[in-house]
């Protein structure tokens, strides 16, 4: 599949899902560019907002099946990744697995679990396998995560541990519809009689892993490889911030800044992706100091600030 054909194609993704979630196309984009990088996606907002609606509506237009698990206080590791019943049968202990086996998974609320619940994810995130009382089973292909989350100051909520953040590509949050927006949700539960909308699949397994492979293709000028290089270090050299961004969050600015090309039909990266992309990819990462914690320092308007005092390359025709 070229550039051309996976720009028609997610194209047909998002208008899909904007048949059942009312929200911003660029914030779609984003989670769609998200997914196309081979990353992970964490949706965060208030309850009602539509982030399961969001997750839910993107996997189906993929046309892939995806497990989900609700976040509890209760919820287990074992309950996530599976474990080894007995069986009369055999004699044996056979593996059963667990949620986690599926090509997508809607981790919902995941921050109402517990960090040990919580970190039963690193493995699977990054390396695309779980590990078992000693034993490594190897996730379906294609594999990512779509986790939504309430903001950690809602009641019964545990803030993720640094290690999981990092290894989602990218954050973003729907927000509250205008007016106009809100009236076009009335008006489609009006028109109705389920409560929840539906989305048709567009796409299947065999074509979002062709889709997967062009952002590969894309090319990315030295001179952008450097711009995205110079945001990262500048974000570990802010005074407030404790912490910057890792390794591992400059390449995935790189492969999301890739995937905004291809969702809007270019061969190349420019530098304007990057710097779209700077706050949902980079703002999760930052651990910021005690003192800019207590001054309700945003992360993200310290990536912007960073992104604004950066040069932007110039692009060679």
């Amino acid at each position: 599949m070229d550039v051309s054909g996976a720009r028609e194609r997610c194209g047909a993704v998002l208008d899909a899902v904007e048949t059942a979630v009312v929200a911003e196309r660029e914030f779609l984009e984003v989670v769609v560019e998200g997914l196309l990088a081979r990353g992970h996606v964490l949706l965060e907002d208030v309850p009602g907002t539509g982030k399961t609606l969001t997750a839910r509506s993107v996997t189906t237009a993929l046309g892939l099946e995806f497990s989900r698990v609700q976040f509890t206080p209760d919820l287990l590791p074992s309950d996530v990744t599976g474990s080894h019943v007995f069986d009369e049968s055999s004699g044996e202990f056979e593996f059963r697995r667990g949620p986690i086996f599926g090509n997508v998974v809607l981790a919902d609320e995941i921050n109402r679990a517990p960090p040990k619940t919580q970190a039963a994810l690193l493995e699977a995130m990054e390396e695309e396998q779980v590990t078992v009382n000693g034993d490594t089973y190897e996730l379906p292909d294609p594999f990512f995560v779509v986790a939504t989350q309430n903001p950690v100051e809602q009641e019964g909520t545990f803030s993720l541990p640094e290690a999981q953040l990092d290894r989602f590509a990218v954050k973003s949050a729907i927000g509250y519809p205008d007016a106009d927006g809100e009236l076009e949700l009335l008006q489609r539960r009006a028109g109705r009689r389920t409560r929840s909308p539906s989305v048709e699949p567009v796409t299947d397994v065999e074509e979002v892993r062709a889709l997967r492979e062009v952002p590969e293709d894309v090319r990315v000028d030295d001179d952008v490889l450097r711009y995205i290089r110079d945001v990262a270090r500048a974000t570990r050299e802010d005074h407030r911030v404790e912490v910057g961004v890792s390794p591992r969050g400059t390449q995935r600015l790189l492969e999301v800044a890739r995937a905004r090309a291809v969702v809007h039909g270019r061969e190349f990266v420019a530098p304007e992706d990057v710097k779209r992309l700077a706050r949902p990819t980079l703002a999760h990462r930052l651990v910021l100091t005690p003192d800019a914690a207590v001054r309700d320092v945003e992360k993200t308007a310290v990536v912007e600030a960073v992104v604004d005092d950066i040069p932007v390359p110039a692009l060679d025709s």
